[in-house]
C-alpha cells in the first residue's frame, strides 16, 4: 500500500488566535501542513511547510499527535506539532502554489468555518 508523511502546525499568535491556510478554488480552511521530504526530520517539515504557506519562522515547541489514517488506499501518517512564530511574516512564497490566503482565526471562527479537515476541528478546539 502506498504511504505519505506530512507534518502540521498549531501556531498561536498573542491574542490567542490559530494561524490557517486556505488553498485557492476553496473556502475550507486547515492549519499549515505539508508532505515530508527525503532525508527531512517531521519537526524540519512542519517548520519548512510554515514558511513556504505563511512567511513565518517558526520553533517546534511540542509533538501533540500523531494522526494516521488511510485516504483513497493511502496510509496517510500526519504529525501534528505546537509551534511559536519568531516576529512578523514577511509574506509567503508557496512554491506548490495551492496557497491563496493566511489568516489568524478565533475558537469562534473555528467552531464555525468549513475545515479541509473536518476531523481536526474538535482537536484544534482543545488547543486553545
Amino acid at each position: 500500500m502506498k504511504s505519505w508523511s506530512g507534518s502540521a502546525a498549531v501556531c498561536f499568535n498573542e491574542n490567542g488566535e490559530l494561524l490557517m491556510v486556505r488553498a485557492f478554488g476553496s473556502d475550507e480552511w486547515a492549519v499549515p501542513s505539508g508532505g515530508i521530504e527525503e532525508g527531512e526530520t517531521p519537526e524540519c517539515c512542519c517548520i519548512r511547510e510554515v514558511k513556504e504557506e505563511t512567511g513565518y519562522d517558526v520553533e517546534v515547541i511540542e509533538e501533540l499527535k500523531i494522526k494516521e489514517v488511510t485516504i483513497q488506499g493511502i496510509e496517510v501518517k500526519t504529525y501534528y506539532f505546537r509551534v511559536e512564530k519568531n516576529g512578523e511574516s514577511d509574506g509567503f512564497e508557496d512554491p506548490d502554489g495551492i496557497i491563496a490566503e493566511t489568516d489568524w482565526k478565533s475558537t469562534d471562527e473555528i467552531k464555525v468555518l468549513k475545515h479541509a479537515y473536518p476531523d481536526d476541528r474538535g482537536f484544534l478546539l482543545q488547543q486553545f
